[in-house]
Formats: structure tokens, C-alpha cells, sequence
């Protein structure tokens, strides 16, 4: 990605490149362990033109980076290398199986008078491992999401199998990497949550226990509103990254126009076949379709042996979508989706227009919503909850910020010194542009705080930030 800053002396202009995807590749070193076997290694490559010595060359280099580290600490190789052009980075999720990442480091091209060409200067400090690091763990949690282990298919088919999974989803995968979106919240990998009231929660409890007991079929399921979890009945982890698939990939794919809440004129007040807005995101697209396909994607989640593999079915009415996972050993028919169309629609539908209603009047008697001094990114590690008001919209694609990149590398750099202490702490910066930014760490939650105060000193800073506290945080401790 190019962004072009006028330089203001001699309207020479000067442009400026984003962190970029150079290589992607998977590879397993004893599949090939002899002299003229070595392309037997490589399991996948992007970009896949790339001349077959090359491959060759570039993964053995990874592999010899691998094996010198291992010398300084067996357990724990090299997870980056970094270069004046490039970083790699090394990830190991399976044993032998190692997947590496290379992304061009974000440069500046400054023009030469005399007609020179340009200079060119590397940026490299300005990328951090944790964040590009988050993102090659994600690329192996969404594919095992979809297609289970590397080694399952091994067992199932081979090498050759393999291959072909990793072909198939990485190559449509990898596009939607947006590397210049990256920050703190891939590192987290959190989870929103949505706040109700008692009553609304309790409804919505209510509707999952009566749906399941319907659909007897179905083994787990999760609730979201507005792109926010409610209810899981999944394992954490295995929510985590259904999750970033639903709000990154699956709901901006399906985005519509939100409807009004209560009342709204499909809301009759009549017994029996009641309207109703749901439709499946998954599956058939229109019931009525005498040609519509009952085919589900299918999903890996974690089970006491191993994993287990579910259908994924995804319905929605309005901004409420409910997520069905049922056995995939259970084919599923037309007249299954009818009946959990007819159950689950007109109830879902009520459902999506009472929260609508609850968050309306909850925001109505918190008052009009002011501009604030403060910006914050705010993770428990303990239940994954994230909530950020630094990012106006998070998607695979666009990642907004309302503030400089400079602050949030400096957010990044903050997580990187809590990561290596297990101790609660606090750190203040005052950055050059006179914002102040505070991270605190408190019993396995994370704040971080952005405060535009240009003349306020250490002490006032850590006021504002315990108000901050009391104001936004007021049922959490977090140690002084």
C-alpha cells in the first residue's frame, strides 16, 4: 500500500510504503531429507510463480535459522528474523511443521534532485514481532478451524491431501490478509462482548435452552448481536476464532441495513404464523428454492478425544445472528432447515427487536454521548473480553483508528515490555505530538490509555486515568 506526504519545500513529493505480504510457505524438513529431495519440503508457496530454486533456497535458509538457534535453546527456536528489506517470521504449531511469513518492512522513497534516483530508507524498527507473529498463529487456528490439524490429513490422505487442503484455503486466505491493518488487537485476539441487562440476558438464555431441546440435533451454539457475543457454549479458544471468522469474513460479506427495533411495522401482534426477518447466512439462500443445496461449512472444534467435526449453520434476523453447530455425521435436510426456519425466525426476530429496544433506553438514560479527553483499549486475558474505543471499525479489510499509527506502535510497545514480566505494573509515556499514553496490567487484565492533554503533568495524568477507571471500569479492581 502507497501513501504519498507532500514534502512542503520544493513540492518534491515523498512516498511511503506499508508493511506488505512478500512469501507465505509451509514446510515439514524430514519429508525430504536427502540431497535432490528437497522440493519433496514443501508443502505449500505463495506466491506460487516463484522459480522452483528459489523455494528451495529460501526454505532451507529457514531451516538453517531454525536449526542455529535450537543450538542456544533447544525448546525454544527463532520466531523472527529481521533484516534491513524484510522480517520473517517462524511459527512451529505441529511438530516438524513449521509455516513461515515474510512481510516487507514499511519504507520511505525520498526523490534526489539531478535526477537521481530515489533514496530508499527502510523502516524496520517500526513493525512489532508480537503483532505479525499474532498474525501467523491466526492463519494456522483459522485453517485447523475449517480443515482440522495438518496431521489429520495426513492420516486421511497423505501427503498429497495435504496439499491440496493447504492450496485451496490459503490461497483464497492469504488475500484477505491486510498486513498495514494489523495492531494490538490481533496480538489479543479478543473477544467483544455485548452489555444487556439481567432480563434481556436471561430471554436470550431462555431461546438457546428452548431451541436446543427443540432441535435436539444441535450440539452447540452461540448467540451475537451486533457483531457482539452474548452466549457460547463453545470451548474459549474455539470461540475465539469462529468469532474473528464471523465478524472479519462471514457478517460484512452479508451486511444489511439495520431495521428499527420494537416498532417496527413487521411486528404484529398476532398469534400463530407470526412474520419473522431470519434467513440463513450458511446453507441455502432461499428455502423456497425447489434447486437450493442443504450443504453447511463444516467445523473443527476441540472435544475430550481430539476434535469433532460440526456443520456451522448461521442464522440471522436483523442485527441478531444465532450459530448452530450439529454433529457432521448428521446429514441435514431441507426439512430440517424448514423446521428450524419456523422455530427459530419469529423468536429471533423478537429477540433482536427487545435488545434493540433495551440498548435504546440504556443509552437514553446514560445521556448524549461526549467527545472524550481519552481513548482506550481495555483485554482480560482471564474471559477474553476486548473493548476498544480506539477502533471505529475492525474488519479483514479496513482497520479505522482514530488515532496517529505512532500511538498505537507505541500501545504495542507497552504490551511488549508487560509480556515479559509476570508482575503487575504501569507504564506512562508522554509521546512527541504531547499525548499521553498509559498502560496499566492489573491481576490479568490490560489497559491502555490514550489522553490528549497537552499540558498536564505525571500526576494529573494518573488522575484522569483513575477516573477513567470509576467512570468505565467501576466493577473491575484494577491494583494502583
Amino acid at each position: 500500500m502507497l501513501m504519498i506526504s507532500p514534502k512542503m519545500a520544493s513540492g518534491m513529493q515523498e512516498k511511503q510504503y506499508t508493511p506488505s505480504l512478500l512469501s507465505f510457505f509451509i514446510y515439514n524438513p524430514t519429508f525430504g531429507p536427502r540431497e535432490g529431495e528437497e522440493e519433496k519440503k514443501i508443502l505449500f508457496y505463495h506466491p506460487s510463480d516463484v522459480e522452483k530454486n528459489e523455494k528451495i533456497r529460501n526454505v532451507g535458509l529457514c531451516e538453517a535459522i531454525v536449526q542455529f538457534t535450537r543450538t542456544f535453546c533447544p525448546t525454544k527456536p527463532a520466531k523472527s528474523l529481521h533484516t534491513q528489506k524484510n522480517r520473517q517470521f517462524f511459527f512451529e504449531p505441529e511438530e516438524n511443521f513449521w509455516m513461515v511469513m515474510v512481510v516487507r518492512n514499511p519504507m520511505v522513497e525520498k526523490p534526489n534532485k539531478d535526477g537521481k534516483p530515489p533514496t530508499v530508507e527502510y523502516q524496520e524498527e517500526e513493525m512489532l514481532d508480537t503483532v505479525y507473529g499474532a498474525v501467523v498463529r491466526q492463519c494456522y487456528s483459522m485453517y485447523k478451524l475449517f480443515n482440522g490439524t495438518f496431521s489429520r490429513a495426513m492420516q486421511a490422505g497423505g501427503v498429497e491431501l495435504l496439499m491440496q487442503k493447504l492450496e485451496k484455503f490459503f490461497y483464497r486466505y492469504l488475500q484477505t490478509l491486510h498486513l498495514q491493518s494489523c495492531d494490538l488487537l490481533d496480538v489479543f485476539g479478543g473477544i467483544s462482548f455485548f452489555p444487556l441487562d439481567k432480563m434481556t440476558y436471561l430471554k436470550i438464555q431462555s431461546f438457546v435452552n428452548r431451541v436446543e431441546e427443540s432441535l435436539s440435533l444441535i450440539k452447540y451454539t452461540a448467540f451475537l448481536y451486533n457483531d457482539q457475543l452474548i452466549w457460547s457454549g463453545l470451548e474459549q479458544d474455539d470461540m475465539r476464532i469462529l468469532y474473528k471468522y464471523l465478524t472479519t469474513s462471514l457478517f460484512p460479506r452479508h451486511s444489511e441495513p439495520e431495521l428499527a427495533g420494537r416498532d417496527s411495522p413487521m411486528r404484529p401482534e398476532v398469534a400463530g404464523n407470526l412474520l419473522h426477518y431470519g434467513r440463513f447466512l450458511t446453507g441455502p439462500a432461499n428455502l423456497k428454492d425447489p434447486e437450493a443445496k442443504f450443504r453447511f461449512p463444516k467445523i473443527f472444534v476441540s472435544a475430550e478425544d481430539g476434535y469433532e467435526e460440526l456443520h456451522l449453520i448461521v442464522y440471522k434476523a436483523m442485527s441478531a445472528a444465532a450459530c448452530f453447530m450439529i454433529s457432521a455425521s448428521v446429514e441435514l435436510t431441507r426439512e430440517f432447515c424448514e423446521q428450524l426456519d419456523s422455530l427459530v425466525g419469529p423468536q429471533l426476530t423478537l429477540l433482536a427487536s427487545d435488545i434493540c429496544e433495551q440498548f435504546t433506553i440504556n443509552r437514553r438514560i446514560s445521556g448524549p454521548e461526549k467527545e472524550p479527553q481519552f481513548k482506550f483499549i481495555y483485554f482480560n486475558h482471564m474471559n477474553l473480553a476486548e473493548k476498544s474505543t480506539i477502533h471505529m471499525r475492525k474488519t479483514a479489510s479496513v482497520c479505522l483508528t482514530s488515532v496517529h499509527p505512532d500511538l498505537m506502535k507505541i500501545l504495542g510497545d507497552i504490551n511488549c515490555d508487560f509480556a515479559r514480566v509476570d508482575e503487575d505494573e504501569e507504564i506512562i509515556v508522554k509521546a512527541m505530538t504531547d499525548y499521553w499514553v498509559v498502560g496499566k496490567k492489573s491481576d490479568q487484565r490490560e489497559l491502555y490509555v490514550i489522553l490528549n492533554q497537552k499540558n498536564a503533568n505525571l500526576i494529573e495524568v494518573n488522575e484522569e486515568v483513575k477516573r477513567l477507571c470509576a467512570t468505565q471500569f467501576n466493577n473491575i479492581f484494577f491494583l494502583d
